[in-house]
């Protein structure tokens, strides 16, 4: 895998020129660090107290607070943008696994749901203009800004690894990760707050002009009432893309965090693969029993979504039937997720492809955040476990979501060991070495090959056959040969497989599937407020390993 792309010749001899400023790297990013745990921590306790009529903290603040957040992170990327094109010595290096394409393919579309998510947003709150306060209308247009800037900043320099400015780029780009946390806290808190409320039957979002408190008349609950149509469009269509916008969010900090690891880093060139993605192997390289699969589960999940939606939205009688065909559903999906990734990582055991340990920040990130999302759904299923093992119902629905609930933590155990282990593996057709070259020969480059055994620190070592064969068609044959086997092919169906499944996974919480609290079990045995807070809390962790799982199987079949 390659570490790097360098530009041009300035890759010769990079440790003389950058070593001083290295030796405050732990100090600029201890510095940074600082500086966004400050200030999301601000923005923690401003929202979260935004979230409660008993506190004082009215939603004009939170508002305030993320349009200030916003005009200063879009002022300070314009400064980098500005300042990198200046200086022609600004980023020598690039780190080829950050920003891929998808991921950044990716960020583009979730930019464009978070626009029109904003169109709404402002709609909704220009339908009664006279009793807003102007931030709450000021807010989307503010946040349609900053999305633009910042994807076209993502998409441009999300490979940069910059070499001036270091402890200024370091701040500039945590606090630019803390706005976009701190958008995902306020989105999260808005879905959430507005889902329980929904299942309890109780009107207390603070998003519904009605029981805002900002108005400081007192009375202005008709007022501001959104009793038009068009009100209402644009109040329930910027509630569905609220999933967007947080998966935008998401998206861009996972690309941020790798930027700031990467500010000051010094690269070498050296060889490995890329992420790149061909039409032959997007439709050759599978037996399109995965892909096939896959589809068929995503239609199916599509249509139980629906279903579950109508009928937990009508009659009372018939939410138990809602819920078993929801379990039962889940439960194939995940047994069938379940088996697939212990096939991949048996296949991985007959595989001879040597791993790669270079540094890479982004596979580092990629694992810890698919260990750290899948804590979320860890908790919601542990909880569902021991109320039903442990409650006194015991019928088909209990079953169900104990099921579903084993199943659930089998099947993140398991696929997170295959994504792991496959991001670790190197490029396909590349054995595993015996042993190790030393490190003084290591980066050496030769063009008599005849010196290199007269070397006291390296071993014997025969002739080198010619890189570039005579032949184009036998170069082709190297090159293609070893991903037309057999495992590649399977690798490819695994992944295709669990990308269609996670994406219908991630659709149905996202979008406002919640069986935790249409099923009474885990209500009746915590009480409901325990349980709402358990679920608001852990529920967007695991909806964002979903979306995440996607992200990382796509770079797994890529590289397979």
């Amino acid at each position: 895998m390659s570490e790097a792309l360098g530009l041009g010749p300035k890759e010769s001899a990079p440790a003389p020129r950058a070593a001083p400023r290295e030796v405050w790297k732990k100090g600029g990013r201890l510095l940074s660090v600082l500086l966004a745990v400050n200030v999301l921590l601000l923005a923690c306790t401003l929202i979260s107290g935004g979230a409660f009529n008993k506190v004082a903290v009215y939603d004009t603040d939170v508002f305030a607070l993320l349009t200030a957040m916003m005009l200063l992170a879009a002022i300070w990327i314009l400064f980098y943008l500005l300042r990198s094109a200046r200086c022609p010595g600004a980023v020598p290096y690039l780190d080829a696994h950050a920003g891929p394409i998808w991921l950044r393919g990716g960020l583009v579309l979730f930019g464009i749901c978070t626009l029109v998510m904003d169109v709404f947003k402002t709609g909704y709150y220009s339908s009664f203009f006279e009793c807003q306060s102007a931030i709450k209308i000021l807010h989307p247009l503010i946040q349609a800004v900053f999305v633009i800037v910042q994807t076209y900043f993502l998409w441009v320099s999300a490979k940069d690894c910059i070499h001036v400015h270091l402890d200024l780029t370091r701040c500039g780009l945590m606090f630019t990760l803390t706005t976009n946390l701190a958008i995902w806290m306020a989105a999260v808190v808005d879905e959430s707050v507005h889902q329980a409320s929904s299942h309890s039957n109780v009107s207390h979002t603070r998003l519904t002009p009605d029981l805002e408190r900002a108005s400081g008349s007192g009375g202005g609950g008709d007022t501001c009432s959104c009793n038009t149509a068009i009100c209402q469009i644009f109040q329930q269509g910027y509630f569905y893309l609220y999933p967007f916008n947080i998966e935008y969010s998401l998206f861009a900090s996972t690309m941020l965090y790798v930027m700031w690891k990467n500010v000051g880093r010094l690269l070498a060139a050296t060889h490995g693969h890329s992420h790149t993605l061909s039409r032959a192997s997007l439709f050759r390289e599978t037996f399109f029993a995965g892909p096939i699969l896959g589809l068929i589960l995503f239609v199916v999940g599509l249509a139980v979504f629906i279903i579950y939606e109508v009928q937990v939205s009508g009659e009372r009688g018939r939410t138990e039937q809602a819920l078993v065909t929801y379990y039962s559903f889940n439960i194939v999906c995940l047994g069938l997720m379940t088996l697939v990734s212990l096939s991949g990582s048996v296949i991985y055991r007959f595989d001879r492809r040597a791993m790669d340990h270079h540094k890479n920040p982004t596979r580092t990130l990629d694992v810890a955040l698919l260990m750290g999302a899948a804590l979320g759904q860890y908790a919601i299923s542990y909880y569902s476990i021991v109320a039903v093992v442990v409650g006194t119902p015991r019928d088909l629905l209990g079953a169900l979501n104990l099921a579903h609930a084993l199943l659930m933590i089998a099947q993140h155990t398991f696929q997170n060991v295959f994504i792991i282990e496959s991001l670790h593996r190197g490029p396909p057709g590349e054995e595993p070495r015996e042993s190790p070259p030393k490190e003084s020969c290591q980066g050496l480059t030769f063009a008599n090959l005849d010196p290199l055994h007269t070397l006291p620190a390296c071993p014997p070592t025969p002739r080198l056959v010619n890189p570039s064969p005579a032949d184009p068609q036998e170069a082709m044959a190297i090159i293609l040969a070893p991903r037309g086997h057999w495992r590649r092919r399977c690798l490819k169906d695994i992944s295709l497989f669990l990308l269609l499944c996670n994406v219908i996974l991630w659709i149905m919480p996202a979008f406002g599937a919640r069986p935790h609290f249409s099923n009474t079990v885990e209500v009746e045995f915590y009480g409901y407020s325990l349980w709402a807070a358990i679920v608001n809390i852990c529920l967007p962790f695991g909806i964002f390993y979903r979306m995440h799982a996607v992200s990382s199987l796509l770079e797994v079949y890529v590289l397979s």
